[in-house]
């Protein structure tokens, strides 16, 4: 399916897009949002996300994104009126896990958000709503203030269970050792071998998108890019480029390249972390300090360049807070070779070592026909044979012009998304060393025109993990009507429930770590 074939079916276009990525927001009708739904998915398109809203006058909306052949496809469908407690179709809409097995959760998130109901949904269990919040309260709805409280009564989750001779369960979390995120995992084992894991997350719900509600339009970017601490650079940029669509903002092009090579350096140090820690929980502790110590020279050199180590508000709406002045740009191209050389001395030592190639290989193994099946996106899909990359897909500028390259390993096991994390660091280096050597001249930043009328926008950028998806409403006075941000963990969560079927329970923190998922980009 393409954007373009879509122009003359006689959709209510709300906005589109042409610059890269391209992206078409459209009303539909219930037989439009089950036709396209059937389309994305036979013509090999993903879906992105699932939400819901409340618009000021009471009318409630599900949205679905989905990535198409050239670009994004946001579609908007009528699910009732919140003041409309005895319509048979208040708060409904068309089920879409039946196609799209990665919007379940989803799914159950918007119900427990808003109320919105998917009708024919198998499952229907509660995903955030850990018994904490009456059965009629839902923290989007315009009727909730945002600020109630209520008596825990944390309620029983109804977990899948296995039946037969010798299979038990272990249940693991959700409170962990050290300051990793709450989540819950429910082994069912026998001996030692796993024949199902079950997730429960959305432990420690922040309640960020009605923050979003209560926050200045041009200062969103603050929020966004919080959300997910390693991935602030993603988020922020995804936000910047929805509100700056919204505004009919055009950011300079020299700010434009600084903002991808921020990008490229939020990637490398979260794969120079992962290389470590992927070394260490093989037994490899000599990967762990080494590694560590690259990421914590990359992270001081963030700091210097950019006033933050982890990039924090380095990217703001029309453009970039600091430009880059020539001793910089040389202290980054001198790291990025000392750090290639380093990491290639690295690969060596970790591909020829017998004892991390023994763990690696064939554990956790996730076949590329069931990759593709749950939707499973980023560096995690690519780790099991796709080529899915939106710098080279429907990159902007500047990933066309330097020629981004894709990266793709069809092993799927922890080995593959090891490799792919070696030729990632290669592949950013390469670009930033690009970047530096073709950056334009020019301001950093143009200042957005808040007083427009209210309109949609729509931000899509490919962080480090897989697509980060932000869209947002504006009020046309400066504020956001809403603002829903979405982290690829969604869709590869339930990728290491399968990964882990036949491994040993004590290969799970490997499994794990291999994907490296996020807990709070997932919990908003």
């Amino acid at each position: 399916m393409r954007i373009d074939t879509l122009h003359s079916r006689g959709l209510a276009r709300l906005a589109s897009f042409a610059d890269a990525p391209a992206a078409l927001i459209a009303q539909v009708d219930a037989d439009a949002w089950l036709r396209i739904a059937a389309e994305v998915g036979e013509s090999g398109g993903r879906l992105i996300s699932i939400w819901g809203d409340e618009s000021r006058d009471g009318a409630l909306t599900a949205n679905a994104t989905y990535a198409v052949e050239d670009g994004l496809l946001w579609v908007r469908l009528a699910a009732g009126d919140a003041s409309s407690r005895t319509s048979p179709a208040h708060g409904e809409y068309p089920d879409l896990s039946a196609r799209f097995a990665c919007a379940a959760r989803m799914q159950r998130a918007v119900h427990d958000l808003t109320g919105l109901r998917a009708t024919g949904a198998a499952d229907t269990r509660p995903w955030l709503n850990h018994g904490n919040w009456p059965a009629d309260y839902f923290p989007l709805r315009q009727a909730a203030s945002g600020t109630e409280r209520f008596e825990s009564n944390e309620a029983d989750y109804a977990f899948t269970r296995v039946a037969g001779e010798g299979v038990h369960e272990i249940a693991v979390g959700p409170i962990h050792a050290g300051t990793i995120e709450p989540g819950h995992f429910r082994f069912s084992v026998v001996g030692e071998k796993v024949l199902r894991l079950e997730e429960r997350l959305g432990y420690t719900h922040r309640g960020i998108e009605r923050l979003f509600e209560c926050t200045p339009a041009l200062a969103g970017h603050r929020v966004a890019a919080r959300i997910a601490g390693d991935s602030s650079v993603a988020f922020a940029w995804a936000y910047c480029m929805a509100l700056e669509r919204a505004l009919g903002t055009t950011i300079p092009a020299r700010a434009q390249w600084l903002r991808a090579l921020l990008l490229e350096r939020e990637r490398v140090a979260n794969h120079l972390g992962d290389l470590g820690a992927l070394g260490n929980d093989a037994g490899f502790a000599f990967g762990l300090a080494q590694f560590s110590r690259m990421k914590e020279d990359w992270l001081r050199l963030n700091e210097r360049a950019f006033g933050h180590r982890y990039l924090f508000d380095a990217i703001e709406p029309g453009g970039v807070a600091r430009d880059l002045d020539a001793q910089v740009a040389g202290a980054i191209l001198t790291q990025c070779e000392r750090i290639e050389r380093e990491v290639r001395s690295m690969r060596r030592i970790y591909d020829d070592h017998a004892g991390l190639q023994d763990r690696f290989a064939k554990t956790g193994t996730l076949t590329p026909a069931v990759a593709a099946r749950l939707g499973v996106c980023g560096l995690a899909a690519r780790a099991s044979g796709a080529t899915m990359d939106l710098r080279v897909d429907h990159g902007p500028a500047p990933y066309r012009e330097i020629g981004a390259r894709p990266a793709s390993d069809a092993r799927g096991d922890v080995a593959a998304r090891v490799a792919l994390r070696f030729r990632e660091v290669d592949e950013s280096l390469r670009q930033i060393r690009a970047m530096l050597a073709g950056l334009p001249p020019g301001s950093i930043a143009v200042q957005p025109d808040t007083g427009r009328a209210p309109s949609y926008g729509a931000g899509w950028i490919e962080g480090w993990r897989g697509e980060v998806f932000v869209a947002l409403e504006t009020t046309g006075d400066g504020m956001l009507a809403r603002c829903h941000c979405h982290d690829p963990s969604w869709q590869n969560w339930p990728a290491i429930e399968v990964a882990i079927i036949g491994n040993i329970v004590a290969d799970f923190p490997l499994i794990n770590k291999s994907f490296n998922l996020c807990y709070a980009g997932h919990d908003l």
